[in-house]
């Protein structure tokens, strides 16, 4: 008998949510060739598919996302090239993630360490369940914050708890995370799924355009003058006022009614 496949990134597509699933819950949904693989596959259709209006990320089981495999790692090489891994898999992602026009939700249902919290964190709004947490395990196997944790931390977190958070590997728990504004919300276990997904739909029937404007403004002001800032609100305003959305969102205000928004 022919042992069953099983991927490592699940993927569900209704009202407009792209549901994906990191799916090795016996490793934590570590890393590994294959979910990267999958989740290329899944940026790639959030990428195509007008369809797809918002992404919703989380993990099977237990955790979310262990970090790298270290498992699958040949350590008796003789050298040792981590850098590869990066520019391979891990900054493609994570620039595809920043620049995608869509929203990304990411529910944290388990642990999400090295990587694996750093991939939550590129997404743009992050809930995580009441007993998740988040550990910056890179120093203890003597490694350096990646998968844009160097960046992520202190525009997130401030300097010396990025510095903290980094130096020593600890673990912020998620009520501390949301405190600290690493994440939008810390909800109770058994509520995660259903404020995700209502979240994530609430997105999807939104104006997508629009929200991906706003994603791009955002993102922008971290590296920009408040003079360039200006501008580029000039520039993204000018794009949404053109569109079918802002007329039917006026529209929708004027009669007193929900707009019904395409996302053009």
């Amino acid at each position: 008998m022919e042992p069953i496949l099983v991927s490592p990134v699940l993927e569900s597509l209704q009202a407009g949510v792209l549901r994906i699933t990191l799916n090795r819950p016996e490793k934590l949904n570590a890393f590994n060739p294959g979910v990267h693989q999958g989740l290329a596959a899944a940026m790639a259709r959030a990428e195509s598919e007008s369809a797809i209006r918002c992404l919703l990320i989380t993990g099977a089981g237990r955790g979310f996302c262990a970090g790298q495999d270290l498992t699958e790692r040949d350590m008796k090489a003789a050298a040792i090239d981590l850098g590869t891994g990066l520019e391979a898999w891990y900054n493609p992602l994570v620039k595809r993630m920043r620049a995608l026009p869509k929203p990304i939700v990411c529910a944290v249902n388990g642990v999400a360490a090295g990587a694996g919290a750093n991939f939550a964190l590129a997404c743009d709004i992050v809930l995580a369940a009441r007993s998740a947490s988040f550990i910056q395990a890179f120093v203890k196997i003597g490694l350096v914050p990646d998968c844009g944790g160097s960046y992520f931390l202190p525009r997130l977190a401030g300097m010396q708890r990025a510095m903290a958070l980094a130096m020593t590997g600890g673990r912020l728990s998620a009520e501390d995370a949301e405190r600290w504004g690493l994440i939008w919300k810390c909800v109770d276990d058994a509520q995660l799924q259903s404020e995700a997904e209502k979240l994530a739909i609430a997105l999807a029937a939104g104006p997508t355009r629009s929200i991906g404007f706003i994603k791009n403004a955002m993102y922008a002001s971290a590296n920009n003058t408040l003079a360039e800032q200006l501008d580029l609100e000039r520039d993204l305003q000018r794009e949404v006022g053109k569109g079918e959305d802002y007329r039917e969102g006026v529209a929708a205000f004027l009669e007193k009614r929900a707009p019904a928004f395409s996302g053009k």
